[in-house]
């Protein structure tokens, strides 16, 4: 995994001291750096493991290009090109001198962020992949801007402040997880700006430009072929990224929970090697988010080795989650990405190069419980409603729940709270959700009542838009960024096939009733993967989803600690929350989870709370200053 940074001044000539500056802000990761001089600044980058030096770094007479990630179809587009050097830089430099830019862009499929340099021109590109699995962050400087692939590199120069952004502290310290990604261009630090995924952004002689698309998901309206012909383009869509990524893979290992995502990926490079596969699991004692039994008919018939990761109950939830955020750069969204890093850790040490994941299968298969409300609007719209009613009956029988029912009653409440009726697919935020602990800000720190995150509606349909939202504003960055900062900082590589833009195409041009049908998710799924698939697998209905036992975590020694945190003037006179609210909500979790009682317990919050506290004490030790700056 490589990391990239760069200083691109173009309203001024080359200091002397750019090249070293450069040196500084990879100093900040573990590899072999290499550097290239332009006229206008220096762009570097670290070499992933196994590489030769400047293998994602190439000069030509035209261009300088730094490559974080790799490309998929480059044996085929080499086909198409004059005879270019070794390595994926050089491949996208003869793009480039071919297409020009954002139109090189257009023809790479893989997981990359990249800056290039038009020498002729004086003018740096910056781009990401389509779904942003690979990470860029960039921010203005005298005489032009900053790049790097982590925040921390641009923190480190002297000319940018280290102030966190009031709206993400107080959304990540009050609202849902969900809200944290819904400006894409936004970082958690005020100084610092993201690229979006599926954008290039342009810095020329009078400064940066806006970020333009080079790709997105367009409505081209829903395939009308026969279910078991989708079935099986779904199931040869999903061989083919499975194959193509394990091209080059010198020892990868599987993810595998009890899920069809994972699943599906492990079971796909069995059919694709007609070998067995490594795979790993996080497996707990607490059994409420255990899956080890789910998995085993997996293990049984495509695993040459399994490896389990066992979580206790006792972890020092506090002193991983302190690690964990300088990792980051920034607070961490859930507790699942703290049982990755542990994951992951393990697998490095075992000395595997590449983990594979199910990331993008939930959205584009209908499969998180979020999904439901948006194919009942959908069926209502379109005037379906004996179709509509089946489908909630069978939502009701599958998938009650003793605190969040289900019935005809809730069907219709979750259309009405997240759907508008007047606008054909327009969804609308959770505002229950999104304002459950609002109350805990002190008052006068910000108002969350007044934030409205952005809704896009690109599609007629309400599920469709539910997708798109989630891949690109909510559940997806979150989780490729807590992969990304896993992989590079432990040299493994982290692999999502689900998230290969033909695949995801396809997808979003499949209808909802091949998604979502007798209350059972990711139909069409199942039947690409009959014959791949164990049948218990592949007819599994209940999800229980990877997720982690937070709720058991804060308890005893961690509980008392965070409890100790709250009660401390440090903690109040940062000014973030209302102590006492805090403490209220502190009693309530242990009242619900020691009563073992039927109702929401607050371990989100508590996981949140803990993370962003970690974070505002680590900030200057992350850039490098000192003292953190107050987050007002």
């Amino acid at each position: 995994m490589a990391r990239i940074a760069g200083i691109h001044r173009p309203a001024a000539a080359r200091t002397a001291e750019a090249e070293a500056t450069v040196r500084r802000m990879l100093d900040r990761y573990e590899g072999r750096i290499d550097l290239v001089s332009s006229p206008h600044g220096a762009l570097g980058g670290i070499a992933r493991p196994g590489q030769t030096a400047g293998g994602d770094i190439c000069q030509t007479s035209a261009s300088i290009v730094v490559l974080d990630g790799r490309i998929l179809n480059a044996s085929e587009l080499r086909a198409t090109l004059p005879p270019a050097r070794a390595g994926d830089a050089a491949l996208i430099a003869a793009l480039v001198e071919r297409h020009g830019m954002p139109t090189a862009l257009e023809h790479l499929s893989g997981d990359f962020a990249l800056a290039i340099l038009d020498r002729a021109a004086g003018r740096l590109w910056l781009a990401r992949d389509r779904f942003g699995v690979r990470p860029l962050y960039w921010t203005p400087v005298a005489g032009g801007v900053a790049f790097a692939s982590q925040p921390r590199s641009l923190l480190m120069l002297p000319e940018v402040a280290t102030e966190p952004e009031p709206s993400f502290v107080a959304r990540f310290a009050a609202s849902h997880y969900r809200t944290f990604d819904n400006d894409p261009e936004a970082s958690p630090y005020r100084a610092i700006r993201q690229l979006p995924a599926g954008c290039t952004l342009a810095i020329g002689p009078h400064g940066p430009g806006a970020p333009v698309r080079y790709w997105q998901l367009e409505d081209r309206g829903d395939l009308e072929q026969p279910a078991a012909e989708l079935a099986e383009a779904y199931r040869a869509h999903l061989l083919r990224a499975v194959r193509q990524r394990l091209g080059g893979a010198a020892r990868p290992v599987f993810t595998l929970s009890g899920g069809l995502d994972s699943s599906s990926v492990l079971c796909g490079a069995v059919e694709v090697t007609s070998a067995r596969q490594q795979a790993v699991s996080c497996v707990y004692t607490d059994s409420v988010y255990d899956e080890r039994d789910q998995i085993q008919d997996v293990v049984a018939t495509k695993v040459a080795q399994w490896h389990a990761v066992e979580i206790g109950n006792d972890i020092d939830v506090a002193a991983i989650v302190a690690r964990q955020v300088r990792l980051h750069d920034e607070p961490v969204a859930t507790a699942t990405w703290l049982s990755h890093l542990l994951l992951a850790e393990r697998m490095a040490g075992q000395g595997f190069s590449m983990l594979f994941g199910g990331l993008g299968g939930d959205e584009l298969n209908a499969g998180e419980y979020e999904y439901f409300p948006m194919h009942f609007a959908d069926l209502r719209a379109a005037g379906e409603e004996a179709t509509l009613a089946h489908e909630i009956a069978c939502w009701a029988q599958h998938h009650d729940h003793p605190v969040h029912r289900k019935d005809a009653a809730a069907g219709a409440a979750m259309m009405a709270r997240l759907t508008d009726p007047a606008v054909p697919g327009r969804c609308l935020p959770d505002r229950a959700r999104m304002l459950r602990y609002a109350h805990v800000l002190r008052p006068g720190f910000f108002d969350l009542a007044a934030y409205e995150p952005v809704m896009d509606s690109p599609f007629p349909s309400y599920l469709k838009n539910r997708a798109f939202q989630d891949m690109f504003r909510e559940t997806l960055p979150c989780c490729l960024r807590a992969q990304d900062r896993h992989g590079a900082a432990l040299g493994i590589e982290t692999v999502n096939p689900f998230l290969d833009h033909e695949l995801v195409e396809f997808m979003f041009r499949v209808g909802g009733k091949l998604k979502i049908r007798d209350g059972v998710t990711k139909q069409l799924l199942r039947l690409a993967t009959v014959g791949i698939l164990p049948e218990v697998t592949r007819t599994r209905v209940k999800k229980t989803g990877w997720n982690a036992p937070a709720h058991v975590w804060f308890s005893k020694r961690a509980l008392g600690e965070l409890c100790d945190r709250v009660r401390s003037a440090a903690f109040r006179d940062r000014g973030v929350y209302d102590p006492g609210a805090v403490m209220a909500l502190i009693d309530d979790h242990v009242r619900i989870v020691e009563g073992g009682l039927p109702e929401d317990n607050h371990m989100m919050f508590l996981w949140q709370l803990l993370n962003l506290e970690c974070w505002l004490d680590a900030i200057g030790e992350i850039a490098g200053k000192g003292a953190q700056c107050p987050p007002a």
